[in-house]
């Protein structure tokens, strides 16, 4: 009766592997599929489930040329970031700068109390002159941060309409924006309309001076990356890594819509923004990277069904350009579940790695949650809330086979204790919103 079990047992999970189908040409440069974190499921009761929408992207093979990239470095050049801090970020400039190509467009953009564009975007054909100018810049003055974004994404703007390009803007800031406009909102609102133009913007907050959620909050808004380093060190890893995502660009202006059936409600998207509306559902990414996953979780309720019954969760259509061709590409994909009345084979056939992946965004959502808790002064409710989450993970269907996702509550339990005697310094806060914000992008670190 156990070798039974245990073979129904694969079979479940087999056919688990199987829901998630894809289709796509060997060509394509994004491969799409849908996991589920239960894929099978009790029969005779309506079920949540968590569906893993997965978007890959490809490295091509053969004499594939990557496209050109259309940066711009904005860097704050204010009196605090005198010494060792602005010595290194010419030093990471000047390695960017090196990586480039003669195809490249670069341009750099410094503020302080203003903006000055040190070097106007231009293709990388004298480097040594463009590396005299990125010597030049010193620190002094203020923090017109705002400005400096923006005068960042103007430089871009030549070269936006050639659709070879890939823009990005890569700002470094140590201090707080303190000349024209200066709140997290203004900057989001900044984020959101520089996407809508293709440009997203990634950040780097050096010490521990700066506003994270000014900074977390542009790059989030706009697609971008961000990154917290508190010695200027450690400048030239970032912006390299920055880089090697930036000249890894496969796919640009991706947008996923999901088709539900009417026994499948749709309830909400976790850590990734997306919109829910009645049987659809959509998210978008501006870009996608080669030999990276980027993904939704998307919750959903499933009507009753009987043992032995399969049925449809999504379909899903995946619209994209392709950066090598600037094609206009489709994808489609579906995923579906079975039903059992065997408890053991509906626990072992559990999607342990889905199941985590929505471990990984729910706490880091409750992160900021409490965030805000800590600023209104309220710790113990900030560690009550992160408690929460975690033992509501803890409870859920089969975690106890998960070992990963037992780790990560337990951890969020003992820092939850943490919080609750010390509260959350500076540098904690900082680390909170960076680690947030890299979660729910699923930002790699290379």
């Amino acid at each position: 009766m156990k070798s039974l079990l245990k073979l129904f047992s694969a079979l479940a999970a087999l056919a688990g592997l199987l829901s998630a189908c894809s289709f796509a040409d060997s060509s394509d440069p994004v491969r799409v599929r849908i996991d589920v974190d239960r894929p099978v499921l009790h029969s005779g009761s309506s079920e949540r489930v968590v569906l893993k929408v997965c978007l890959d992207g490809l490295r091509l093979t053969g004499a594939v040329r990557r496209p050109p990239v259309n940066i711009a470095l904005v860097i704050d050049r204010s009196g605090s970031m005198n010494g060792e801090k602005i010595e290194k970020a010419r030093e990471a400039a000047i390695e960017i700068l090196r990586r480039l190509t003669p195809d490249d467009v670069f341009s750099l953009v410094a503020y302080d109390n203003k903006v000055s564009t040190l070097i106007s975007a231009r293709h990388v054909r004298n480097k040594a002159q463009m590396e005299e100018a990125i010597e030049s810049l010193r620190a002094n003055g203020g923090t017109a941060l705002y400005a400096g974004v923006s005068q960042g994404a103007n430089e871009l703007r030549g070269h936006l309409s050639d659709p070879r390009f890939v823009s990005r803007v890569i700002l470094l800031s140590d201090g707080q924006a303190n000349v024209g406009p200066s709140s997290a909102q203004d900057l989001a609102r900044l984020g959101t309309a520089l996407v809508q133009e293709g440009i997203s913007v990634s950040t780097v907050g050096l010490g521990l001076g700066f506003n994270e959620d000014l900074m977390t909050g542009l790059a989030r808004c706009s697609d971008g990356n961000t990154y917290f380093v508190e010695s200027g060190s450690d400048l030239p890893r970032i912006f390299n890594a920055e880089l090697g995502d930036v000249l890894d660009i496969v796919a640009r202006r991706v947008v996923v819509e999901l088709d539900f059936p009417e026994w499948v409600r749709p309830l909400a998207f976790v850590g990734r923004e997306g919109r829910v509306d009645g049987r659809r559902a959509e998210f978008s990414l501006n870009q996608l990277y080669a030999g990276q996953e980027k993904f939704a979780l998307i919750e959903v309720e499933v009507a009753p069904g009987k043992a032995g019954d399969e049925r449809l969760l999504t379909e899903a259509c995946v619209r994209f350009e392709a950066v090598n061709s600037n094609r206009n590409l489709s994808l489609r994909a579906q995923s579906s579940v079975r039903y059992s009345e065997d408890n053991y084979a509906v626990d072992k056939a559990v999607n342990q790695s889905v199941q985590t992946a929505y471990a990984s965004n729910v706490l880091a959502a409750a992160k900021d949650e409490v965030v805000v808790y800590m600023d209104s002064n309220r710790k113990e409710a900030g560690a009550s809330a992160l408690r929460a989450h975690a033992n509501a993970l803890l409870a859920r269907p089969a975690a106890s086979f998960n070992v990963e996702l037992k780790a990560k509550a337990e951890a969020a339990l003992k820092e939850a204790d943490k919080l609750e005697k010390h509260g959350l310094d500076n540098a904690a806060r900082k680390s909170y919103r960076a680690d947030s914000a890299q979660t729910t992008g699923q930002q790699s670190h290379r």
